[in-house]
């Protein structure tokens, strides 16, 4: 599966802000890869309604929506695939329950090993990073650029960068190997994020 481009990630106190439907779409529009949503805050109500709401926009857009870390929300919303971190169930039990045409990520940080064993496992894409400070996960261990040329070089699925992803870094990540550049601040936490969005996708699209 070739996937690539730029794969914001919203959470759900990002979707409480007045007029998030609107920054969601002009996110789309800008031609985004896929958008993932981070149910973090505890409520499975809220969760299974934001999704759905997501699903819809995405749905108008063509645009894949993946869930962070919960394949019950995914397979209840019927969204595209899930993301899944290292604690967050097997790759082999997410396809069991989503089935051959989701789409299933994996969190790797720095490892080429968890890199190698998602893949192996039948991971679509695997992510590495954080690569940059960021005010989402401050506390997430860097990366080194180094990772992802050696994945480059090891792996024949499409690679993912993470972690402080801007419109300033983002064509290092590029030139290093990253296929999917997932951005969360660099995107919602810009005045307009349909803009920071198509600035974004402008850069991936001149690699």
């Amino acid at each position: 599966m070739k996937l690539a481009g730029i794969y914001p990630i919203t959470d759900d106190a990002l979707l409480a802000r007045p007029r998030h439907g609107d920054e969601i779409r002009a996110v789309l529009d800008a031609g985004v890869a896929m958008l993932q949503f981070r149910a973090k805050h505890g409520n499975r109500e809220l969760a299974r309604g934001q999704a759905a709401e997501l699903l819809a926009i995405c749905r108008a857009f063509g645009t894949p929506l993946i869930i962070n870390d919960d394949v019950d929300l995914c397979a209840d919303c019927g969204a595209d695939g899930v993301h899944l971190g290292a604690g967050d169930g097997s790759i082999a039990e997410a396809r069991r329950i989503l089935g051959s045409a989701a789409i299933i990520g994996a969190t790797c940080h720095d490892s080429l090993e968890l890199a190698a064993a998602a893949r192996a496992a039948g991971a679509d894409y695997v992510a590495f990073g954080r690569f940059f400070a960021s005010s989402t996960k401050p506390d997430a261990p860097p990366a080194p650029l180094q990772v992802l040329r050696d994945a480059r070089k090891s792996l024949d699925i499409p690679i993912a960068a993470i972690g402080g992803v801007n419109r300033e870094n983002a064509e290092s990540l590029l030139r290093e190997g990253a296929d999917l550049l997932a951005v969360i601040h660099g995107i919602f936490g810009a005045k307009d994020p349909g803009t920071a969005a198509r600035e974004l996708v402008r850069v991936h699209r001149l690699r």
